[in-house]
């Protein structure tokens, strides 16, 4: 589930190549996300099996452990009070519970569901080789993207945070969310 920087550059084009041949980097955007939760910024992760895959398409989902219930539940905590969580959580958890094999199966889907649900009319398109280009976006790196404040639930308690997945946009802001983007 992507931060909102990501969705803010893909509504900028009708058609995105996304890196399909590159080596899977450890501690990006690719496994993890952060919502805003009533504690705070929470880091939600999903965890990988270290069996020698590098490149992102071979990278398997570890399901040993019970992280999409946690997930659900954490996402279920931080949203049940925002104006359009109910439209969105069927979707989103049917995603999570089909258990895509693939760490690139997964995000895959899941920003495909994001874009359709935002109204991004972009079309994403796999590289077929190695390109080595692609966006600069981590959560270790400071991002050089400053957004709108929009109306968070949480919002009396923390102010405006910025540098959430676009889960918080989505939920937050609802078939608006466009405008924002």
């Amino acid at each position: 589930m992507p931060p909102i920087e990501y969705f803010a550059r893909l509504a900028e084009y009708s058609v995105v190549y996304i890196e399909a041949h590159e080596s899977y980097v450890k501690q990006s955007w690719r496994n993890r996300c952060r919502i805003l939760s009533a504690t705070g910024p929470l880091d939600l992760r999903v965890p990988v099996l270290h069996d020698g895959a590098r490149l992102i398409t071979d990278i398997r989902v570890d399901y040993s452990t019970p992280w999409v219930g946690r997930t659900e539940y954490a996402i279920d905590s931080a949203y049940y009070s925002s104006p359009f969580f109910e439209y969105y959580r069927d979707g989103l958890f049917a995603i999570l519970d089909s258990h895509p094999e693939t760490l690139w199966e997964l995000d895959m889907r899941l920003t495909e569901w994001f874009c359709s649900k935002l109204g991004l009319g972009v079309e994403l398109c796999p590289t077929e080789d190695f390109t080595g280009e692609a966006l600069d976006i981590h959560p270790k790196h400071p991002s050089s993207y400053v957004g709108r404040p929009y109306w968070q639930v949480f919002r009396d308690k923390f102010g405006f945070t910025p540098g959430l997945s676009v889960l918080d946009l989505l939920c937050n802001e609802g078939p608006e969310s466009i405008c924002y983007l």
